[in-house]
């Protein structure tokens, strides 16, 4: 009736479209919860993704009720599918063909059709009255078609149970009758044993002689009556007497006829107390004892009942197999022993995790699989694997976040389920934590609680506070020396107040985040050119992130050339040698690679620097050199051009070693990974890489032995009148600290 009401003032809306369902309008309606939709909806519903089933198999799922259907409606039909695209009249109701329904009605057992006009929804219940039995049968009444309760009578049922021998005691009831409840009383096969099973139950059954069987001894008397039998109680008679004389045709032992034995004199047995007449040879009955390569045999001479305990000795194995031990018991405590004998041999296998060893006693396992918990952190950080110890990777974190996962300021969000470990959302929003200055800003929001250093420019004093410096970062401090157009590296004596501010700028690159600039000598000994150079302060704060990954700025288009003259070195004695002689080398067509004058194999020249690094681990350098030769002479003999060995992760000062011993001796060397897994690897090229004649171990014993004895403290006294005498302190020298470790 609402369905009816809704569609004829047109105030009912199709789930799909949300739009109201028109008198005229094409629609379908679902069989199974009669909702209605425009035709074109549901096509265009049931065609999409989001309509199939989970199964992939099923078809589409219906909008509202989520029933699944195989085809996809096509046509306009009226509500009981006999009229295709009915047309609308005043009087009937839309969407109906106005004739009778004639569907089949729900209930199952109601064998008439809807007699009411053409209708949404579903059929009402029938009102035919009919005539039922009640559930025992006994009974009839007359009640309502399809009506679904059970009629049920007073009486009791009385139907035969499944015994076949005690009635049903119920009343009225429906399906089959309980199975009868009786218990009765059996006896086992031997008699010596009672117990009580439901009636009409497959123990019920009875051969004549028991219904069971107890598992003891049967005990009962044989035919001879002298001898009881010894089997296990069965429901069959018991056998003959093993012992009768037509039973017996041989000796105890088997190995002779009585019929030979009565033709030797033997007395003829007439009942089965008689005894067995023995052969008198070895029993040589099979023992309990023996294995499988050995079987041992009954030593006695032939008797009669069962054989004496083995006399000899048997090698009892462990059960890994490992050790082995003499048994000296009988059969069954030797089968005792062979199950409880245990080697103190533990497993070294490694266990199916390949992490743990199986350190099992006497193991005999062939899988060895883990019990230890695996334990590792997953991909989230946050929680560890709580499986089984395995191999290879970690499953990923399985735990789920029901909350929504948003940025600092709350503009992006990542809804539920949000994955264990998923990194806030980016946003382009501008950053709205709490900052230091009140500067604009002019960076995004993030994640992490400290914000970027400020980059808004503003004016600075230098270090020495002798003038001001416009367009400067502000998170630069103090110290800052680049606004000094008047800087010279090597000439600075024309300031004095300024040497100090020009000096420190050791001070300065202590700041890890921050460029200085690009340092480079300049000689005909080194072929470097050495520059310090100021550069723009938005170049710092635009390229700020690309230096920190360790790349690099051109600076070229910033200098002048009157500074490029500035910052060149003089060169001294040496480098004017050097330069002589690579004149001389190129008159006389000599190449660079080439040694003529033995320069370079006269000896290494090792850095201060580098010896007293060395100083302080020594073991560490010798094996270091000692692999570079190795290096060095395998690529000179061996056919390759190249060669490379990789070290393990190391510390910044050993890395710096490699680099500088790789120098002397002529070895490519580059590192890699970030730390705490940065390590160095060395390339040696033959014809280039070479072994210089003296190491530097060898150097430093030498230096070691030609060195002088440490000169006596001097005192001096302190306090003439007291007579006190104190030791004067020497002077600590401030270290050395190399802030740019080009090669590292």
């Amino acid at each position: 009736g609402s369905l009816i009401e809704q569609l004829t003032t047109e105030k009912y809306e199709c789930m799909v479209c949300c739009e109201v369902v028109r008198i005229v309008a094409p629609v379908w309606s679902c069989q199974n919860c009669y909702h209605v939709f425009h035709l074109n909806c549901i096509k265009k519903w049931a065609r999409s993704p989001a309509s199939q089933a989970e199964d992939g198999n099923s078809g589409w799922r219906c909008p509202a009720c989520q029933n699944a259907s195989m085809q996809v409606p096509k046509t306009y039909t009226c509500f009981c599918g006999k009229v295709h695209n009915p047309e609308w009249n005043r009087n009937e109701i839309p969407h109906s063909c106005g004739e009778l329904c004639g569907k089949k009605r729900q209930c199952l057992d109601c064998p008439h059709l809807c007699n009411i006009l053409c209708h949404p929804g579903p059929c009402p219940s029938c009102p035919a009255f009919v005539t039922k039995s009640c559930e025992c049968g006994q009974t009839s009444h007359s009640v309502r078609c399809g009506q679904s309760t059970k009629i049920r009578c007073s009486n009791v049922c009385g139907n035969t149970l499944n015994c076949g021998k005690h009635s049903c005691t119920q009343v009225c009831h429906a399906g089959k009758c309980s199975p009868c409840q009786l218990t009765v009383q059996q006896v086992c096969y031997c008699g010596s044993n009672f117990k009580e099973v439901l009636c009409g139950s497959k123990e019920e059954f009875s051969d004549g002689f028991g219904s069971f069987s107890c598992q003891n001894i049967c005990g009962k008397k044989l035919n001879c009556g002298r001898h009881n039998c010894k089997q296990v109680c069965h429901p069959q008679p018991c056998q003959l007497c093993p012992r009768l004389p037509q039973v017996v045709y041989r000796c105890p032992c088997g190995q002779t006829p009585l019929s030979k034995l009565l033709e030797l004199g033997c007395v003829e047995r007439k009942i089965c107390t008689d005894p067995i007449p023995s052969c008198g040879k070895t029993c040589g009955k099979p023992l309990s004892c023996g294995s499988y390569e050995f079987v041992h045999t009954c030593e006695s001479l032939c008797h009669e009942g069962d054989c004496r305990p083995c006399s000899h000795t048997s090698n009892i194995y462990c059960r890994c197999g490992f050790k082995k031990k003499v048994n000296f018991l009988g059969a069954f405590l030797f089968l005792i022993a062979a199950i409880t004998f245990m080697c103190d041999k533990r497993c070294n296998k490694k266990r199916s995790c390949g992490r743990h060893k199986c350190n099992e006693v006497c193991c005999v396992d062939t899988e060895h699989k883990c019990s230890l918990v695996c334990g590792r952190k997953l991909n989230c950080g946050l929680h560890r694997c709580e499986e089984p110890c395995h191999r290879g990777s970690c499953q990923t974190c399985w735990q789920t976040s029901f909350d929504e996962l948003t940025c600092y300021c709350g503009e992006s969000v990542i809804y539920p389920p949000v994955p264990c470990g998923t990194q806030p959302p980016e946003c382009k929003k501008t950053c709205t934590r709490p900052h230091d200055c009140d500067h604009p800003v002019y960076h995004s929001c993030h994640s992490e609680e400290k914000c970027p250093p400020c980059t808004y420019l503003t004016q600075k004093w230098c270090m020495g506070k002798h003038e001001v410096s416009s367009g400067q970062l502000m998170y630069l401090n103090i110290k800052q020396f680049l606004g000094l157009s008047r800087f010279r590296l090597l000439n600075v004596g024309d300031c004095s107040p300024r040497v100090s501010c020009c000096l420190s700028w050791r001070a300065l690159a202590s700041e890890s985040w921050f460029l200085i600039g690009k340092l480079g000598l300049y000689c005909h000994k080194l072929n470097l050119i050495f520059f310090f150079f100021r550069i723009a302060a938005i170049s710092i704060a635009t390229k700020l992130t690309d230096l920190q990954l360790g790349d690099s700025v051109e600076i070229s288009r910033l200098i002048t050339k009157k500074e490029m003259k500035q910052a060149r070195l003089q060169c001294d004695e040496e480098c004017l040698a050097l330069q002589r002689n690579r004149r001389l080398a190129e008159a006389l067509e000599i190449d660079d690679n080439s040694d003529p004058f033995n320069i370079r194999s006269s000896g290494p020249k090792y850095s201060d620097v580098l010896k007293e690094d060395a100083r302080k681990d020594l073991k560490f350098v010798s094996d270091i050199e000692k692999e570079m030769r190795m290096l060095v002479e395998a690529v000179n003999k061996g056919k390759h051009t190249k060669k490379s060995h990789c070290y393990p992760p190391m510390n910044r000062d050993h890395r710096r070693i490699i680099h500088e011993l790789a120098q002397v001796y002529g070895i490519e060397s580059v590192s890699y990974d970030n730390e705490p897994k940065r390590n160095v690897v060395i390339t040696a090229v033959k014809g280039k890489s070479i072994c210089p004649s003296n190491t530097l171990t060898s150097v430093l014993d030498k230096e070691m032995q030609s060195r002088p004895p440490p000169p006596i403290p001097h005192y001096k006294q302190t306090d003439k009148s007291s007579g006190s005498i104190g030791l004067s302190k020497p002077l600590k020298e401030e270290p050395v600290i190399d802030y740019f470790d080009v090669q590292d």
